[in-house]
């Protein structure tokens, strides 16, 4: 405890202390590194709310560290072990599989939200590999694999702790290990949420039913769901159960990003008094540039951030033709988003089967090219552990001021999809990549309507959740006009699990 706690600022070292006494009301205890059956009438919800830079997500993966040296089991959206009548257990989650991927970047174990709330149904025989994999149980002898193959999936999950990757480095695929998926009957103990600015009510409820602990992670200066009155689900907490970080962490300090996000806090700044920061801060610091126009090479990996469903819909067809696209077919490489799945009630497995391989509303994918079968589309889910699948697809790609969109192709019924080289705010929180650009105008446009979203102005909002999406490097752009592509678009630069698994749904 000594040795974490020199490494925290004092709101870090409050926020945690507060965290282990509750975790050692409900039988964790940190300290002693000892667990103890639950506690009756010791359930709660608790909060961390700070804003970007704060250490959130230090203070996270220190609680999680802890947490397994003490004992409790990590539980992950792809593999759960034999339940124990003594285990205690923990899941750490996100509401997106980019949100996840970020986690998982810095060493935590993260799974959707969505994942959490099902369960894989293993085959019986394979199910062996992965208790062994978990620890709890021997080595098996499974007549279709060689050592080798166990070597490998061994190796595997030793560097990655996930059982369906392990199990295709063996050579199997996803469809002879998983046999189904069921909704999870049985409660776990403790619940980290990443990004819980993101979660709505019914989201909220859901998980109060599974973790009668649950710790919440959360940025007050984001933009709330879209069906929630500005309100995010911890702002109602009292101050005991809600943990304030405030301080912007050393290693932090000299992000230039991080400063114009602290500086949108200033009760009197004025929207041309922030762009003002910014043109002086891109004279100093490459980290943040202010540029004329939209670089197009950027738009097939990380979207254009816009106010404005009229911009984003000018600027993806402006993206498809500079890169001569034709629009009765996708040109391999293009970004999509998946906007939900069409599937009737009878294929209520397929469903799951896509939504537990990343395909849920919001996920990133690029598209790869066209399936075996009739209408359906090879895909990479950016941010999922196993990124390729294969599945049915309704294609839309909207059009200015046409009511209907086009579509290009389609199954029947399948996952849909919008292009993604431009997204709204709303739907990019949870969401960083390494370059990240903001088309100005729009946020000057919320500006000059003078809007406010929970006592705030929403340009500032808008801003805020823009500019916090960078991880490197922000790009400011304040006309609007589009570069020329320096190449053609490209899936080379796409990583895959040794054997991609493809799930394919039945129209």
């Amino acid at each position: 405890m000594v040795e974490t706690a020199l490494a925290y600022s004092q709101d870090q070292a409050d926020a945690h202390a507060r965290i282990a006494g509750a975790l050692q009301a409900s039988g964790i205890d940190l300290a002693a590194g000892q667990l103890t059956a639950p506690r009756a009438g010791r359930d709660g919800v608790m909060a961390v709310v700070g804003k970007a830079g704060s250490g959130k997500t230090l203070l996270l993966a220190a609680l999680v560290r802890e947490m397994e040296a003490a004992g409790v089991e990590l539980v992950s959206g792809d593999y759960e072990g034999r339940r124990r009548k003594d285990r205690r257990t923990l899941a750490v989650l996100a509401p997106t599989n980019k949100a996840a991927s970020v986690l998982r970047a810095r060493g935590v174990p993260a799974t959707t939200i969505h994942r959490i709330l099902y369960t894989p149904v293993y085959d019986p025989e394979y199910e062996k590999i992965a208790e062994w994999l978990a620890g709890n149980g021997d080595r098996p002898e499974i007549a279709d694999l060689s050592e080798e193959a166990l070597d490998r999936a061994w190796a595997f999950y030793q560097t990655n702790k996930s059982v369906p990757g392990a199990l295709a480095a063996a050579g199997l695929r996803g469809s002879d290990f998983i046999t189904g998926w069921k909704r999870r009957e049985e409660p776990l103990d403790v619940g980290f949420v990443d990004e819980s600015s993101m979660l709505d009510d019914r989201q909220f409820e859901d998980l109060k039913e599974i973790f009668p602990n649950l710790l919440l992670f959360g940025d007050p200066a984001q933009l709330a769901p879209v069906n929630q009155s500005g309100k995010m689900v911890f702002d109602d907490l009292g101050a005991p159960a809600k943990l304030e970080l405030h301080r912007v962490h050393r290693q932090d300090a000299d992000n230039p990003i991080l400063d114009l996000a602290h500086a949108l806090s200033d009760p009197d700044l004025e929207f041309h008094d922030f762009e003002a920061m910014i043109e002086q801060t891109a004279r100093r610091d490459d980290r943040v540039r202010w540029t004329g126009r939209v670089e197009v090479d950027l738009m097939a990996r990380s979207p254009v951030l816009v106010w404005r469903n009229a911009t984003r819909i000018r600027l993806i067809n402006a993206f498809r033709a500079v890169h001569d696209a034709p629009e009765t077919a996708l040109l391999t490489g293009e970004p999509l988003i998946c906007d939900g799945i069409e599937l009737p009630l009878k294929h209520r497995k397929k469903r799951l089967d896509l939504e537990a391989r990343g395909l849920i509303k919001g996920a990133q994918v690029i598209y790869l090219g066209p399936g075996k079968k009739p209408g359906f589309s090879r895909l990479h889910v950016i941010g999922a552990e196993d990124p390729r699948v294969s599945a049915a697809s309704i294609v839309k790609i909207e059009k200015p001021d046409e009511a209907e969109p086009f579509i290009p192709f389609a199954a029947g019924m399948g996952a849909t999809f919008l292009h993604g080289a431009a997204v709204t705010i709303h739907k990019a929180q949870g969401s960083q990549w390494r370059d990240v650009q903001v088309f100005a105008p729009d946020i000057y446009a919320a500006a000059r309507m003078g809007r406010s979203e929970a006592g705030q102005p929403l340009w500032k909002r808008l801003a805020y959740v823009a500019i916090t999406r960078a991880e490197e490097r922000l790009h400011w752009v304040v006309r609007n006009r589009l570069s020329k592509p320096t190449g053609p678009l490209r899936v080379d630069d796409l990583p895959a699990k040794p054997v991609p698994l493809e799930l394919e749904a039945e129209a």
